[in-house]
């Protein structure tokens, strides 16, 4: 305590302090501009403030981007922003324990960093005790927090092991090296996670001045979005944060590396284990300020788009690749996209490497077509179009391009996203990609070099000046998420072929409707030895249909800007109300007349063969088969078996067309299906369609519920070595005989909430939060609803060389929770955190239409959370310890570790 009072002290003004207790005097923020929605304030300290008010939701965000990120770092400094986004969640003077603070509240909460920014945000139920409580918390870390020692010492490790992490991936690894050879002075080269020695010996006074320098009112832009008075709001801004001083210089330091222009071919090759071939290509590009970069982002689409890009159709309809990807990151400064594409076994790599590059740098032989560019456009404008109906994606994207410049980039880039033509594309594509320009391959010497010169980022005055923007969104309604309330709302009815239907219409931002279609096929007997044969007819469904091919779906998904995602378990829509009728359509029409081509069933199986033997030397997922194998064994071929990774690639080997064909057209079909929808819709015009398109459609078997089982699995340890990977994992688990509706489920959900729940209890706190051991550590428990079939579950990662401590403290932490019990006041702030974390699950439209989609298919109506968080409420601390102590011994608990541990 001694090493966060000295700081308090001496790293804070005490003009500082005492402007924090006198914030009333404070003046209001004055309004800058507004554009669609988004308006601006600023303050007299520097401070940038954005208001995005949305009454049709529930809740209220606070978001502040600080413009700091890995680009800021200095010498010995690489991971040092990151590591400083940690340590502001380790409390500030008034604040001193922020993470019971967020689960009192029933918070998300979370915070990133990146290349240009590192930020904070909360979600909360919306109110003016909320509202004034997150700007306070913020303002106050701001400039108070702690940065002690002691917790620099415990978080570095939990920091550590998540660079650790990082370098189990190949790919992840391969990419890093590339970038340090892109960018060799500019900051982008370094990894946002920074260095390994840098985590470790990062000297506090270090951390401490670099807080100091950029967590300042000048360098931050605070977002209120949500449900909110906007007068109370700039009130209490000005309260908060408007007495804290401007920083007594002329602004946040300015960096000025600029990397100079790459002048030939570079290349890397990584070493190391792993089980699949990557070949990536990448590429500087100019500042996403730039007038050229929009041309670019459509380019990009145009050769990555699956499976209408040029690269899909060279690489991996050929056979040659696996799979490919393309991507680029919109940054402050010059940056970069990338090409990449995994290989099989058998393929060539010299091939695949000329193919790829042939691709992408013969933009200038092949020029790109009209019904290219417009396919790309139309799917990246999509993303502008969902933002602004959806105020969380909202206030993401404007946080990006605020780090990127300024937040009006935003709608600056979506118009000039409209106007790129094929001539601009051809034009950036000759400039940028060529292979002097190109970091992988080989050096080829030249006589006359070939250099491609990145501008610098524009001054962006003259594009932001008088911008207006467009029309705003339509805003929705104000929804009580109570469950008496979706009651009272809910249109239900049993359609013909015992489809049932749950309907929920509301008001929404943009007219948005999210909406399930749950099938249920088959019974133990049909199904069984039929899992990968089933399991790829669900994945050929999205593959071409009776009239249109897979990209031809994709295309006019895009039109109707659906997300949609269809499987053997129905399909999950997301799309504005007025084209809820043509999505319907469309997804009738993937499901009840898929086509099978042979050639995208061979692609199917190559990428599911690469992707299984990816997993060979995975920790995560040989931990996790491993003990699922041991904790419910199933006899080989059962619906319900876990087959083992190699098991899995001899079947995938062997399965034909004709398997998963046979198991769409004996299996597959509506009845008893339930379809749910969420948002803005005409009830009655919904149920007419859904009778109309999925009533005639029935099921060739009729459906029988293949039940879970409960196995008396027996106490187990097991080890997995995994060579040459950096971060272990453990998967435990203990088999419990219960179901959802006995009278100890309650206790149950609520003791484990306690003990690993939530990122405040008992297991995390002692593993992360103390001992500084893992960066992610957690239990879970489940019980089916209709059979006596339960489990609990704890899982982690760490470094392989603490193993033995990262064991010892969670099963420490389970045993003394079992032997002392929790305490009464732990318990009610339990049971108010969790009953806050179900009400506002319950105000995301896509969880509720999960739920919905459950309780049908369950039988179920909202009755039931009344009751169950009624008897949550009703819980005394002696019924939760009991209850954890009856069924949790971690005698009886297996665990699986998997990691390189020698």
């Amino acid at each position: 305590m001694m090493d966060r009072t000295l700081y308090r002290l001496a790293g804070v003004p005490l003009a500082a302090l005492l402007f924090v207790f006198s914030a009333g005097a404070a003046e209001l923020p004055r309004k800058v501009t507004a554009i669609e929605g988004v308006t601006e304030y600023r303050l007299d300290n520097g401070l940038r403030l954005l208001t995005l008010p949305d009454p049709s939701a529930d809740t209220v965000t606070v978001h502040i981007t600080y413009l700091v990120g890995s680009r800021h770092e200095g010498y010995g400094e690489k991971g040092m922003a990151h590591l400083l986004e940690h340590m502001l969640f380790k409390g500030s003077t008034r604040h001193p324990d922020v993470k019971e603070e967020f689960a009192r509240r029933g918070a998300r909460w979370n915070g990133t960093t990146s290349d240009d920014r590192t930020n904070y945000f909360e979600t909360l139920s919306a109110g003016d005790d909320n509202l004034d409580w997150a700007l306070g918390m913020e303002a106050d870390r701001m400039v108070n927090a702690f940065i002690a020692k002691a917790d620099l010492d415990s978080e570095m490790t939990v920091v550590r092991n998540e660079f650790e992490m990082g370098e189990n991936s190949p790919g992840s690894v391969l990419f890093q090296r590339m970038k340090r050879l892109a960018f060799a002075w500019h900051n982008y080269g370094n990894a946002v996670i920074g260095a390994r020695s840098d985590i470790e010996s990062v000297p506090i006074d270090r951390l401490r001045a670099f807080y100091r320098t950029w967590y300042q009112p000048d360098n931050a832009v605070l977002i209120i979005a949500g449900r909110f008075d906007e007068a109370r709001a700039l009130e209490l801004v000005a309260k908060h944060f408007g007495a804290l001083p401007r920083p007594q210089r002329p602004g946040p330091p300015r960096l000025y590396t600029v990397e100079p222009t790459q002048d030939g071919e570079r290349s890397v090759t990584l070493r190391r284990t792993g089980d699949t071939r990557m070949l990536f290509a990448l590429y500087r590009l100019p500042a996403a300020s730039h007038p050229d970069y929009p041309a670019l982002d459509v380019l990009v689409q145009t050769l990555g788009h699956v499976p209408s890009g040029r690269l899909h159709k060279a690489l991996v309809q050929k056979g040659l690749a696996s799979w490919v990807t393309a991507g680029e990151r919109a940054m402050h400064d010059p940056g970069y996209a990338y090409f990449g594409a995994g290989l099989p076994a058998e393929a060539s790599l010299e091939t695949v490497r000329e193919a790829l590059f042939g691709v992408v740098e013969g933009v200038a032989r092949e020029p790109v077509q009209d019904e290219e560019i417009e396919r790309a456009r139309t799917s990246l404008l999509n993303h502008f179009e969902k933002a602004q109906i959806d105020t969380a994606l909202l206030v993401r994207s404007l946080s990006e391009f605020s780090a990127a410049g300024d937040w009006r980039l935003f709608f600056v880039y979506r118009d000039r996203l409209r106007k790129v033509s094929v001539a601009d594309l051809q034009r950036v594509a000759a400039h940028y990609l060529k292979s002097s320009n190109r970091v992988t391959g080989t050096f080829l010497p030249t006589d006359k070099p070939e250099r491609a010169e990145i501008p610098e980022a524009p001054p962006i005055e003259s594009a932001l000046a008088d911008y207006a923007g467009a029309e705003r969104v339509e805003l929705g309604e104000a929804f009580d998420a109570s469950p008496q309330n979706i009651e009272a709302r809910l249109v239900r009815a049993t359609l013909g072929n015992a489809l049932r239907i749950e309907l929920l219409p509301k008001r929404t931002r943009g007219a948005r409707v999210r909406a399930n279609l749950g099938l249920h096929w088959g019974d133990a007997s049909s199904r069984m030895n039929r899992s990968t044969a089933c399991m790829l007819a669900g994945e050929m469904l999205m593959r071409g249909t009776a009239r249109r091919s897979r990209a031809e779906l994709r295309d006019e998904f895009d039109r109707l800007n659906a997300s949609v995602s269809i499987g053997t378990d129905g399909a999950s829509i997301d799309v504005r109300g007025d084209r809820l009728p043509e999505t319907l359509r469309l997804v009738a029409e993937v499901l009840r007349e898929p086509s099978f081509p042979p050639s995208e069933f061979e692609e199917l199986k190559r990428s599911s063969l690469t992707q299984a033997e990816a997993e060979r030397s995975d920790p995560s997922t040989l931990a996790s088969v491993r003990l699922a194998r041991h904790l419910n064994p199933y006899p080989e071929g059962h619906p319900h078996y876990t087959q083992s990774i190699e098991e899995r690639i001899a079947e995938l080997k062997k399965v034909e067309l004709q398997d998963a064909v046979a198991c769409y057209r004996e299996l597959f079909g509506a009845t008893d299906a339930e379809f749910v929808a969420v948002g803005d819709f005409d009830p009655a015009a919904v149920r007419a369609q859904v009778e109309a398109l999925f009533v005639p459609w029935k099921s060739p078997k009729p459906f029988k519920r293949v039940p879970v089982e409960h196995f008396d699995a027996p106490p187990m340890t097991r080890e997995v070595l995994t060579p040459d990977k950096a971060n272990a994992v453990l998967r435990g688990g203990l088999n419990i005989r219960m179901r959802d509706d006995d009278a100890d489920f309650p206790a149950m959900v609520l003791a484990n909430w306690l003990l690993g729940g939530s990122s405040t209890a008992r297991v995390p706190a002692r593993v992360r939060e103390k001992e500084g051991l893992s960066y992610s550590t957690y239990t879970s428990f489940s019980a089916s609803s209709f059979d006596r079939s339960a489990s609990f579950a704890v899982s982690a990662i760490f470094a392989p060389e603490n193993r033995k401590r990262v064991e010892r403290a969670i099963l420490e932490e389970i045993e003394r929770a079992a032997r002392e019990g929790f305490r009464e006041e732990e318990v009610a702030s339990g049971k108010a955190g969790l009953l806050e974390a179900r009400r506002l699950s319950r105000t995301q439209d896509r969880a509720l239409v999960n739920r919905l989609s459950l309780y049908a298919f369950r039988g179920r109506t909202f009755a039931w959370d009344i009751e169950f968080e009624r008897r949550i409420a009703s819980l005394t601390a002696a019924e939760v310890s009991a209850a954890l102590r009856r069924y949790v011994d971690v005698a009886k608990l297996s665990l699986v570790v998997a990691g390189d541990f020698r």
